[in-house]
């Protein structure tokens, strides 16, 4: 069995150490440092964590300004609250100005299991995806969620991390990590997989169980969801000549429209998008609410057999 780490506490070892490399990065939080794991950089950088209440929309301002002055602004939050209540000052403040602020939203899916749906943000990467100049990334495991910090701190412009509550299984490999490049997790001949987040490891599985039935699905991770790695998708659609989306989002704006987005006109291909069919989350297990959604291995892979 793989070690389980959440991409939130990678996150949060990500800091302690970028912070050691860079006097210029600071942390702002919404009185959620605990569960966002930016509690971490406080403790050894008291003087450039900011705790700004339950004050979101006021977070992100101040952290739009902090930018003008040459610092590099993390903010934290839950991503019902960070994408959604400031999305305004996210779009204005930040992004309409393209300023160097990165916006890591931790608790996002239906994986935040408990909360239920009200804090179940299913729609934040289609509400940042759409924003001019944003850049959008989902790491797969903790290993990929910190190399992605120490990519955005490097990225001159606005920037949306979507991390998980629920611990991932951490992959053996050490895959590389290049904004706006996909990785090819597993190659296959029959149906590409492009997937997400919490959702890489399941389709992993699920290609397994699918090659016992005979098909080899080609697994992708794209971690970068805007810029999309449109040389990837267009190559293993091709070669595959059917597509399976899978994510931990509403199918409506999210990773599936983005890989369409990309084939549209250009690529005649089998094509199915598999996540949160436009619904709220409930409350529950967060094994149990992936299963409600279809989420799991063997769902996955029963619904690619069934679409080919």
């Amino acid at each position: 069995m793989a070690e389980k780490i959440a991409t939130r506490a990678a996150y949060g070892e990500a800091l302690i150490e970028l912070g050691a490399q860079n006097d210029k990065v600071v942390v702002l939080d919404a009185d959620l440092a605990n569960a966002t794991q930016t509690g971490k950089f406080q403790k050894v950088y008291p003087d450039r964590h900011f705790n700004m209440g339950i004050a979101e929309a006021n977070m992100v301002d101040v952290a739009a300004g902090m930018s003008t002055m040459g610092l590099v602004p993390f903010c934290s939050t839950f991503a019902m609250f960070g994408a959604g209540r400031a999305y305004e000052q996210v779009r204005n403040s930040v992004a309409y100005p393209h300023f160097n602020v990165k916006l890591c939203m931790t608790h996002a899916g239906v994986s935040v299991g408990e909360d239920g749906g009200s804090h179940q943000a299913i729609e934040d990467l289609a509400l940042m995806r759409v924003i001019p100049g944003m850049t959008v990334v989902v790491p797969a495991d903790a290993k990929e969620a910190k190399k992605a910090v120490f990519a955005l701190a490097e990225y001159d412009g606005p920037a949306y991390l979507r991390l998980a509550r629920l611990a991932s299984p951490v992959f053996e490999e050490d895959y590389p990590f290049e904004l706006g490049k996909a990785n090819v997790m597993r190659e296959g001949a029959d149906v590409a997989v492009f997937t997400c987040g919490l959702m890489v490891s399941e389709c992993l599985e699920a290609a397994k169980l699918l090659e016992a039935d005979g098909i080899h699905a080609a697994v992708i991770n794209v971690h970068t969801i805007k810029p999309i790695d449109a040389d990837c998708v267009t190559k293993y659609a091709k070669q595959c000549g059917a597509v399976v989306t899978v994510e931990e989002h509403s199918v409506i704006g999210g990773l599936g429209d983005a890989v369409a987005d990309v084939l549209m006109g250009k690529v005649s291909c089998k094509f199915q998008k598999l996540g949160v069919s436009d619904q709220f989350g409930q409350s529950g297990k967060a094994a149990d609410v992936l299963q409600e959604y279809g989420l799991t291995a063997d769902q996955i892979a029963a619904n690619i057999k069934a679409g080919l």
